[in-house]
């Protein structure tokens, strides 16, 4: 979601940028990145056209299923590797993650 829509091409190019270096990986992912990476590739969509159809509630039960993924992750990765490969692309997954639920709900613009 962009305010601006002169900006919102240059937002999507820069996603697809990322997207696409976090398909083509230079080393095999861990099990738990590789299920982040699975899960994250059939959630987003998913909730992506939910939130097209204004079926917001679809949208989140979509992203629900990333729960479990995500604390495994975090759990058993470790994002800031010495390999600035590793780094990158989980850098990378984790912004895929946060896009996709920014896509949903704009969690920044709760205050307290």
């Amino acid at each position: 979601m962009v305010d601006d829509p002169d900006l919102a091409p240059v937002i999507a190019a820069k996603m697809a940028e990322r997207h696409a270096a976090a398909e083509h990986l230079s080393y095999t992912p861990e099990p738990a990145e590789q299920a982040l990476i699975d899960a994250l590739s059939a959630a987003a969509p998913r909730a992506s056209a939910a939130v097209e159809a204004e079926q917001f509630a679809e949208a989140m039960a979509a992203l629900a299923r990333l729960r479990t993924p995500i604390d495994r992750f975090f759990e058993e990765v470790t994002v800031n590797d010495p390999d600035a490969d590793k780094r990158s692309a989980r850098l990378a997954l984790l912004a895929a993650f946060r896009d996709a639920v920014h896509r949903v709900a704009d969690f920044s613009r709760i205050e307290g």
